[in-house]
């Protein structure tokens, strides 16, 4: 395996965060640190809730306390400090997922990664997942799994997102609203209210945010409610339900090409001879989509554990483009469950678990001619009937020598029923398509080793496929793609974390070489139409680390002015991440040209998010942030590129309890501090070098949030 070094210059930024909190610390004997440590974290991505040091996988993981460091209008900024991660927002609130290179063949929301919401399969069983649908504030935890590593999740070749909201404290109350304003229109509210005891809680949330927006055509109005009930029903049994239902519309302001995106980044794709832009066309966005989830778990013993979730969804879908006016509406229902076993094998702890995943929808698509953000002429009407499944195990086995081995398996379906009933522009009516990939079975065998408490290195390999979503079978041009294929790929990986100096300086690195077959790219037409084709093969390396350290800490334990500060504690600390990618296509030939050895399209070779954490004992904070991400190709044959950038924002204010109960945040930030123009998700392969989707310029906001603590 062969991962490429780190360049100087990137390593002397790395350097330069650490080497002062190292200094420090040397100077600071550990036996007169009487600082709070801080927990450790602890994952559920592979259902077992073990250590961070004792899970042999490369995952991120990012708490509410980190987000609210940001921007509160938006995930992008939080979510893009995970190395080897990156957030792409093409239009406002229309994201893109990209771990490791996965957001390849997404023309939006997220291809390729599956997500799951407090344990509910989020993503749809047709391979989408809505992001657009969140909102920061309901937002408590996000972890991370990069690659193909979630075999007990199914089919993906990309990683699994596992969001989740955030848990109420036992024995409190709280209600609290909040406000924003800032550039470009922003306008924002939350509601929250919650309450929860030793055996219940429930927590109740509202946001509603308008943004009139940075671009021509790109306002924004979205409303979001949670809600999220737990009970302890008897000492085996513990019952949760979580509901979510958004109503959501954005307008769509389209790509430019580098002339237009040099001469007007804030315009919207302007209409030509031949056809109309996006604003003739109001082009936009607008979906209503429930949630509802139902999980029960029961003890058996204190050994033997299941797990079930039921869930069903529902959604109505309008979107004008340049040339079609769609109008969708889909049910969603499922459930997983998962049985979890310890005991003991020769004297050492054997962990098992086994379950399954079923998700199936119904969909009416309907698919108009756009009169000017009005339908028109039916153009054609398909039902669309999607079910997919898995079965899954796994075993980790604590051998001699503090070594843990991991191995587990999944066994993945997938089938497509599409009939068109109804059709003007090519096949007659009536026409029935049937699709079902190939069973797979993704295997995944991991092996750590902990040193220590403070040290532990892993190696692993993992398998995994990915089938085309409905989305690029049934792109909106109205013809039906048979011939696309599933994506394979096999990763292999070795990574290390660990702690120095009681916990005051963490690190964590990891290098990767992932084998990928049937690769998905994407191509626009002239009519904004993204359309997918398979390549031979291709191969992604990459280096991802991180460091966090202390360079000032309090040596006396404060009062808290919150839960949240009192676990964190107060001080100054730097953190740094950084990914090398070295993504390149295999096998690969197109219009004539042999492609081997180009860059694959969408990917940077180097991306660095930096920052510090300030707080102090009267509740003042500042979090200055950073990031940068280097060139970006824009084609297949790699002669378009994007421009690298670096951009500079922060977040300062005052937070404190007041008598107790009173919880006050005032706080002010900017993004984008020097106004730099760069584009943060671009359109690939774009027919006429319509690459460009500018991200907004200097921006400002400001807010209070305050709080009643009983």
């Amino acid at each position: 395996m062969f991962v490429a070094p780190m360049p100087s210059r990137y390593l002397s930024l790395l350097l330069l965060l650490v080497l002062p909190a190292l200094s420090s610390l040397a100077q600071t004997p550990a036996d007169t640190t009487r600082a709070v440590a801080l927990p450790e974290a602890t994952v559920t991505g592979y259902g077992q809730r073990l250590p961070l040091r004792r899970t042999a996988a490369a995952i991120g993981v990012i708490d509410a306390r980190f987000i609210q460091q940001f921007n509160p209008a938006a995930l992008t900024q939080a979510v893009n400090t995970l190395p080897g991660v990156r957030l792409e927002e093409r239009a406002t609130a229309s994201y893109r997922l990209n771990i490791r290179g996965s957001t390849l063949r997404s023309p939006f929301g997220v291809r390729n990664v599956k997500v799951y919401y407090n344990g509910i399969p989020y993503t749809e069983a047709s391979g989408s997942t809505p992001l657009n649908l969140l909102d920061p504030a309901i937002i408590g935890r996000l972890e991370v799994i990069k690659g193909p590593a979630g075999s007990v999740y199914g089919a993906g070749t990309g990683g699994v997102a596992l969001f989740g909201t955030p848990e109420v404290s036992p024995g409190t109350s709280r209600v609290a609203a909040g406000a924003t304003v800032g550039s470009f229109g922003l306008r924002r509210n939350t509601i929250l209210a919650e309450t929860g005891s030793a055996t219940s809680s429930v927590r109740a949330q509202y946001a509603h945010q308008e943004l009139d927006g940075y671009r021509e055509q790109s306002a924004l109005r979205r409303d979001v409610f949670a809600l999220d009930v737990r009970t302890v029903a008897s000492p085996k049994t513990t019952l949760a339900a979580h509901l979510l239902y958004t109503d959501i519309n954005y307008q769509l302001p389209g790509g430019l090409t580098r002339a237009q995106f040099a001469a007007n980044p804030r315009q919207a794709r302007p209409s030509t001879p031949t056809a109309p832009g996006t604003v003739a066309q109001q082009a936009f966005y607008a979906s209503r989509t429930g949630l509802l989830g139902l999980t029960h778990e029961y003890r058996f013993t204190n050994r033997l554990e299941l797990q079930t979730t039921l869930y069903g969804s529902g959604t109505a879908i309008r979107t004008p483009f340049l040339v079609d006016y769609e109008r969708n509406t889909a049910l969603g229902t499922g459930g997983r469950s998962a049985l979890s076993y310890r005991t003991a094998l020769a004297g050492r702890v054997l962990r098992l678990q086994g379950g399954g995943e079923f998700q199936g929808s119904f969909a009416n698509g309907r698919s108009y001619q756009n009169n000017r953000g009005t339908p028109g002429v039916l153009r054609y009407d398909d039902e669309i009937r999607t079910t997919t499944g898995f079965v899954f195990g796994q075993a980790d086995y604590t051998l001699p020598a503090d070594l843990l081995l991991t191995v587990a398996a999944s066994y993945n379906r997938l089938n497509y029923r599409i009939a068109r009933v109804s059709n003007a522009v090519a096949q007659p009516s009536n026409y029935q398509f049937s699709r079902s990939f190939r069973p797979e079975v993704s295997p995944r065998v991991a092996l750590l080793k902990e040193f220590r408490p403070n040290l532990s290195v892993y190696a692993s390999v993992s398998t995994g496929f990915s089938p085309p979503t409905i989305e690029e079978i049934r792109p909106s041009d109205a013809s039906l793609n048979s011939e696309l294929q599933a994506e394979r790929g096999t990763s292999y990986e070795v990574g290390t974390r660990g702690n120095f100096f009681a916990n005051r300086l963490t690190y964590e690195v990891n290098v990767f070489d992932f084998e990928l077959r049937q690769t998905v790219v994407s191509s626009t037409t002239d009519l904004g139409v993204v359309v997918f084709r398979n390549t031979g093969s291709t191969r992604q390396r990459g280096l991802e680390a991180a460091l966090s350290g202390w360079l000032w800490r309090m040596v006396e334990p404060v009062p808290a002015t919150s839960s949240e500060a009192q676990a964190a504690g107060t001080g100054l600390r730097a953190w740094a991440s950084y990914a090398y990618n070295n993504f390149r296509f295999g096998r690969y030939s197109s219009g004539g040209q042999d492609l081997r050895g180009n860059r694959l399209t969408g990917t940077t070779p180097h991306t660095l998010s930096a920052g510090l954490d300030f707080s102090e004992r009267l509740g003042f904070y500042f979090n200055p942030n950073l990031s940068h991400q280097a060139r970006v190709v824009l084609n297949d044959a790699n002669t378009e590129e994007s421009p690298g950038y670096w951009v500079l924002g922060a977040r300062g204010g005052w937070r404190r309890t007041l008598a107790g109960h009173l919880e006050t945040n005032v706080y002010a930030g900017i993004d984008n501090a020097t106004g730099r123009n760069y584009s943060l998700g671009n359109d690939l392969n774009a027919f006429g070098g319509r690459y460009f989707q500018p991200a907004p310029g200097r921006a400002w906001y400001t807010g209070v949030q305050l709080g009643w603590r009983w």
